[in-house]
């Protein structure tokens, strides 16, 4: 047998002493109690004959009080004095206690910040709403509610407004609620909010849900500051026939809820969804989707597809641009579309992106040196500082000329953190990299960014092109663009060019590059260069040698 462990022997130790007080106290006030019992019985059996002895021998002089007696008497009303102190501290003692445990019971069953439910008491209190409903006949309400985009918020404002912006939105939802509901935080930016409904009450469950989405809305002041946020909200309701015990239908519209409010961020935030049944089957697919991207990324499944680019004057190919493809053995051929929002999600959007890129530099090195590569770079890769470093490397690695190479940022980069993108784009410039403006026309760029932004070129986004011969509205965008570019010294891209006639149309505002499925699919790195080489357009042994030892010096991609 080994020594005792001190820890738990301390332990142990405490944890017996805690337990041994109570008794202690018990005993002594069960004591107390019976002296003060005691000392009552012996006022009554003395207190009368002390005192009319005592009245005798003032009043009429006859005979002394018996001194036993008397000072039994006293005795006794020292006893029944102490006898009621000992009370009253009891009944004190007693009051304290019911507060401490009332209190611990709240700091259990409540969030400490807003005073809602928390995550602990939630599902008993939806249980107790969907019991009550059963009985009723009525129907309870669940919606959950996540604020938009707080995160950035806290960030830029500090944690003090954030933790004033949760305060107010909780007093902003209790404040909606009808009389028979429950509010609750599940943790940092979540709300849950249940409530009971007559049958048949979508519509006032519509309503309130578009109060809530307005009030949230309303701007928070803290200290100064001005906190603007908004909220996806997801609704779930369940009828009091569902079937099942009150705690699992609880349980089901807590779940309902979480997916509906997804689908409400993916339709844009700032309002409401309710729960479809496709939702569940939404979820699955996308559990799918998450699963084969992480598998497709260790077995290469993703894969560089090219779009060519033309000069709309002469017809001549004068690059590419790179096109993201997952050919998965369970979904065939899968767009961008469908799987770089997930990526982007799960936090592999960067791995994807950069080994998709380097596929494409070594494609690219076969071609003709005056063929140029266009790749699309990721919102999320523009924040991290190390990544203008890494693509440099990957170039030094492929022994592509970075004069060859064009990142194309998305419009929508520039709202979110101008610096940044500035910061990045004068690195990868440095470097001879050019960088081009993509989807112009859709954001929030405004003529001060095109100006102190230095972009090499800005392309028209597809949505205005491919309507330019039927569309009053995209010609007039598509002249104003052209106009703007040949201001600012700036070469246009027109994407979308798909027919004839949108061929026609570009040409008549200027010059431009063109790329669209007029001039063909987008097509394998195989079949690129099958086509290249039938116009002589690969390069020469030569041309495609050995990498560069250095990069050359220049800023530090750090600072980006």
């Amino acid at each position: 047998m080994g020594k005792p462990d001190m820890a738990t022997t301390g332990h142990d130790n405490t944890e017996a002493a805690g337990n041994k007080a109570p008794l202690e106290r018990a005993e002594r006030d069960l004591v107390a109690l019976g002296i003060l019992v005691a000392a009552i019985f012996l006022f009554v059996g003395t207190g009368s004959t002390v005192l009319t002895g005592i009245v005798r021998s003032w009043i009429y002089g006859v005979g002394s009080p018996d001194v036993l007696l008397t000072n039994a008497l006293i005795l006794n009303i020292a006893l029944l004095i102490f006898g009621w102190r000992r009370y009253v501290e009891l009944q004190d003692e007693i009051t304290e206690r019911r507060k401490a445990e009332e209190n611990a019971t709240r700091l259990a069953r409540t969030d400490a910040l807003t005073g809602c439910l928390n995550r602990r008491s939630l599902d008993e209190a939806i249980t107790e709403l969907v019991e009550g409903a059963v009985e009723s006949g009525d129907m309870v309400a669940v919606m959950m509610i996540d604020l938009d985009k707080f995160k950035r918020s806290n960030d830029l404002l500090g944690h003090k407004v954030g933790d004033a912006v949760l305060i107010e939105t909780a007093r902003r939802i209790e404040a909606l609620m009808p009389a028979r509901s429950v509010v609750a935080r599940l943790g940092g930016d979540e709300f849950i909010c249940a409530a009971v409904f007559a049958p048949c009450s979508e519509n006032a469950i519509e309503r309130l849900a578009v109060r809530i989405n307005t009030s949230l809305a309303e701007p928070i002041i803290s200290g100064g500051l001005r906190a603007e946020v908004t909220a996806s909200i997801g609704v779930s309701i369940a009828a009091s026939g569902a079937g099942h015990t009150p705690a699992h239908i609880a349980q089901d519209l807590l779940h309902r809820a979480d997916l509906a409010m997804y689908q409400a961020k993916r339709r844009g935030r700032n309002r409401f969804a309710w729960f479809e049944m496709s939702m569940e089957r939404e979820l699955r697919f996308r559990g799918e989707l998450e699963q084969g991207i992480r598998e497709g990324l260790k077995r290469g499944e993703f894969v560089p597809f090219y779009e060519k680019q033309i000069d709309l004057e002469t017809g001549a190919i004068t690059g590419f641009e790179m096109l993201a493809r997952w050919m998965s053995p369970n979904h065939g051929v899968v767009s961008p579309e469908v799987f770089i929002p997930v990526a982007e999600e799960i936090g592999l959007i960067a791995e994807l992106s950069e080994g998709l890129i380097t596929l494409a530099l070594e494609d690219a090195k076969t071609w003709d040196a005056s063929l140029t590569l266009s790749v699309n770079i990721s919102p999320l890769q523009l924040r991290d500082p190390w990544f203008a470093q890494r693509l440099l490397k990957m170039l030094v690695t492929a022994g592509f000329p970075p004069t060859r190479l064009e990142i194309e940022i998305t419009e929508t980069c520039l709202h979110e953190n101008v610096a940044v993108v500035r910061s990045l784009i004068t690195s990868l410039k440095n470097q001879g990299i050019r960088i081009s403006l993509d989807d112009f026309g859709t954001g929030y760029s405004s003529l001060a960014q095109l100006r102190t932004l230095p972009f090499d070129r800005i392309k028209i986004d597809r949505s205005f092109v491919s309507t330019l011969a039927r569309s009053a509205d995209s010609a007039s965008i598509v002249e104003a663009i052209s106009s703007l570019g040949r201001g600012m010294a700036l070469p246009i891209t027109a994407e979308g060019v798909e027919s004839a006639e949108v061929l026609s149309a570009l040409r008549r505002f200027g010059q431009f590059k063109g790329q669209g499925y007029l001039y063909g699919q987008p097509a394998t790195a195989e079949d690129v260069k099958r086509e290249l080489a039938a116009q002589g357009l690969l390069a020469s042994a030569a041309e495609s040698g050995p990498a560069p030892e250095t990069p050359p010096e220049t800023t530090s991609a750090r600072s980006a």
